[in-house]
Parts: C-alpha cells; structure tokens; sequence
C-alpha cells in the first residue's frame, strides 16, 4: 500500500514551518482525513500543537537519538492507520548537529523515512532570487527529494505571479504548492526555545479554524495529500557510525508474559514534556501507564509500583506545585521506601527543595533551582551509566537532548553522579543523581536510543512491586 505524507521543511528557523504545518493538519482534518503528525528532532512544544489540531499524539523522529531503524519503525506503526502523515521539519533543511553531517536534520529524516520534502520559503523582500534559493536546495543533496515548495510572506498577487514564473523557468518539474499573504496575525506567541505549550497557550477554535481557512485558500490540498513516501530508499551511508552499546542485539529486552505493571506519569500543564514513544516503550516492556496531575491531584494512582517525572515548565506553575503539599509529602514518602521514580529537567526541579523566591518542592535533593535570563544548556547529549541504576546496570548507553534556562545548586558530594555525559565525544560534567532508587537528571533521555531503557525501568518497578507484595502477605491480620 502506498503511504501518503510529506516533510515540511525550509531554508532556515523563522520561516513559518510550524505555522504552515498547522494549517495544513487543521485543514485535512477538518476535511475528515486522519492525520498523522510527525516532529523532526527532539522538541516538545510543537507537538503539543499538533496534538491539538488533529487530536492525535505527535511523535518524535530523531536519528541522532535514535537508531535509523527505530526511526522508520516509529514512523510506519504511528502512520499506519492514518491517511496522510505531516512531518514538521527543525531548523533549516541541512542543519544538523555539525559543519558537513546531516545528523539531527530535517534532511537525515527525510533520508531515512523517504518523504517528499516540501519546502516553506519566506519571500519576503524576494523574486526571482526565491528561484536561485531553491534550486540550490533541490541539487544539494541527491539523498532528499524535494517535491514542491510553498512561498510565505508573499506581497501581493502580482509577486505571487512573479515567484511562480521564476521559480517555472528555474525548475519546471518543481510544484509550487500555494502562495500565503503575509498575515501577522496568525503568529504563534514566543517563548524560551520557541512557542509557549498548548497547555499554556491553548489556540482557540476560531484560530484553528481560521489556519485551516487560509490552508484552503492558498494551498492545493489535494496535491499535497497525494505526495508518496519512497520506502526503497536506504540509510544514507554519510551517517556517523553508532556507538555499539546502543544497538546490540544482546541489549533487546527479552519478552515474555508477565502482569502490568502501574507506572504514574505527571502529565498536566507544568510537565508536558514526554516523548510519545517513551511511553510506548515502556508499555512494550509491560507497564500499565496511569497519568495524574502534581498540579490538581491530592495523591497519586492506586497500586503504582513506579514514578515518571517528565520536564515541562515547573516555574511557570511554583506556587500551585508548592501549594499541593498532600502530593509531595506521599512522592517524598514512596521515594524513601525505595519506589523507582525517574525525573528528568523539570521533574529534576520539582524533586529538589523549590525555585528561589517560590515555595517549596518535593525535597528529595538538598538544594534550590533559580530561573537564568540566558539559556543554560541546549544540545544532543550521550550518557553512560557509571553503576546499578533504575533504567540499566553499569556502562548502559543512551542517547537524549538537554535544553534549560535554570539551574540548581551544587549538590552535596554523597549525592551519586550516576552519569558519564558527552556532547559529540567532549567530556561535560558528570550528572543523573541519584537518591535511593530516584534517578533524576536535566538530560531528556529518549527509551529508543536503548532497547534497555524502558525495559530496565519496567523491571525495576516489577522488583519493587513484588517486594512490596511479600512484604505485605508477612504482615499480621
């Protein structure tokens, strides 16, 4: 069967990738289609908007994270129901994690998964000079395949007609997908890294609407829904070899039949940031997943034998968090009874005892988080686990993405570092702490950069379980 889909990429950020993607799931899915929406690289908050306009989880393909295989794997089980799949693009087409790889582009995706690239040019203050830009994308780069492309910020009709006549004569076989009018209006607010969460900047009904009115308009939706994936194509062979941790087949978990597991997973507007396939993973390895809310929950799910703490924005929620002192008081007590709990950047955050000027937090680590008007850390990480931990034994390899503009205290030195970071092979810091069974980190890791991951927290949840069961059969009636 022939999957339908594209990549929405463009020359450069600022473009109006994610403005453009919206309206196009808004407007196929208004048209009834099922969309299956896609984010290149490790960000959150797009996903979140995606969710928002199609109703569907959006999932992350990064093949610097994650094994090429992973990646088309992900791709085909999250498409495979949908009618056509929209994949937003990061950066700019090329750009990825160095001068000449194209790991943790756009283009490494298109590579791997075969999408038609469709390509959003802001032309504004161009004409025929939209065409030499083009053309070079289109030649650069034999591994892509263009498809068409989209102008954005376009002046007036007459401009329009001069982009699409430049662009005729410069590449005749290259569909011109539409022209959008510049329209400030429809500018999604900013913050940090990118946008504010759907969870704090909800996009009304009418503002959806009005993304798919313009999609209507100015796109040909029909052609743009007719693009085919090109499953022949192969990994591209420049990509940089993995490190063999990641990928051994002696660290695939072992299946078997087994009860659930109840894993509670914060899920609300201060920790929204969850890789999709994380969650996947860790129901594969045999996890029931139970969401709750450390915002609006007195206390946590019934019989859960582990706690995931996803980051999101913490400091944007304190006094809430703060003020749920129910909630922290019963995750202090089940971390001190040895419960697995995994928290990464802000649940990192929440464990500690609170951000300076705010109230307090959880308490696990004896320091406080402050908030910085400048980014801390943006960038892939690798990490390796220095000993026994509650996602793998020692020398476990993972991949992830860490990007915050907080940071906390210096923690005492009987707090375990538990991990060996690098950034493409430079030595950084060591981190992951640990504190009886809770592993915390700033380090977003992603379960299928190691098949160990998911598998390791769900046995670490099932250990403790059972424990917790023995030791209850021992009490007296």
């Amino acid at each position: 069967m022939r999957r339908h889909g594209f990549l929405i990429a463009a020359p450069q950020s600022g473009s109006g990738k994610t403005t453009v993607s919206l309206a196009i799931m808004a407007a196929l899915t208004r048209r009834g289609l099922v969309v299956a929406p896609f984010k290149c690289g490790p960000d959150f908050i797009d996903p979140g908007y995606h969710r928002l306009v199609t109703g569907r989880p959006s999932i992350n393909l990064d093949a610097w994270m994650c094994p090429a295989d992973f990646v088309r794997e992900t791709y085909s089980l999250h498409s495979r129901e949908a009618d056509v799949a929209v994949i937003e693009g990061v950066m700019g087409l090329f750009d990825g994690i160095g001068p000449s790889s194209i790991e943790g582009s756009s283009a490494q995706i298109a590579s791997v998964t075969g999408a038609p690239v469709v390509l959003v040019v802001n032309v504004r203050g161009m004409a025929a000079s939209a065409a030499a830009l083009v053309k070079g994308f289109a030649d650069f780069d034999p591994q892509v395949r263009l498809a068409g492309v989209i102008f954005n910020n376009v002046g007036s009709e007459s401009h329009g007609e001069l982009l699409r006549q430049s662009l005729s004569a410069a590449l005749p076989s290259l569909e011109v997908f539409g022209c959008i009018p510049r329209d400030e209006s429809l500018a999604i607010s900013s913050r940090h890294l990118g946008l504010i969460t759907a969870e704090d900047n909800p996009l009304s009904t009418g503002f959806i609407d009005r993304l798919a009115d313009m999609a209507e308009g100015c796109l040909d939706l029909e052609r743009l829904a007719g693009l085919g994936f090109n499953f022949t194509q192969q990994t591209d062979s420049r990509l940089l070899e993995r490190d063999d941790r990641l990928v051994d087949p002696k660290n695939r978990p072992k299946s078997g039949v087994e009860p659930a597991v109840r894993i509670a997973v914060a899920r609300d507007a201060a920790f929204c940031f969850c890789y999709e396939d994380n969650l996947r993973l860790l129901r594969d390895a045999g996890a029931e997943i139970v969401s709750f809310s450390p915002l609006d929950d007195s206390g946590l799910p019934s019989d859960i034998s582990g706690i995931y703490l996803p980051g999101g924005y913490p400091e944007l929620h304190a006094e809430r968090l703060a003020a749920n002192v129910e909630m922290k008081k019963v995750i202090m007590s089940l971390i001190r009874s040895d419960m697995p709990v995994y928290a990464e950047c802000g649940g990192l955050i929440y464990l500690t005892e609170g951000l300076e000027g705010a109230g307090e937090f959880v308490g696990v680590f004896p320091v406080r988080a402050r908030m910085l008007t400048k980014r801390k850390a943006l960038g892939y990480r690798q990490v390796e686990t220095g000993g026994e931990t509650v996602i793998g034994s020692a020398g476990t390899v993972a991949r992830g993405h860490e990007f915050h503009y907080s940071e906390i205290g210096t923690l005492p030195e009987g707090v375990d570092r538990c991990y060996r970071v690098t950034r493409q092979g430079r030595e950084l810091p060591a981190e992951g702490y640990r504190y009886r069974n809770c592993l915390a980190s700033y380090i977003h890791l992603h379960f299928g950069s190691n098949p160990v991951l998911a598998s390791g927290f769900v046995a670490a949840c099932r250990s403790y379980g059972s424990v917790l069961q023995d030791h209850t059969k021992q009490l007296p009636v």
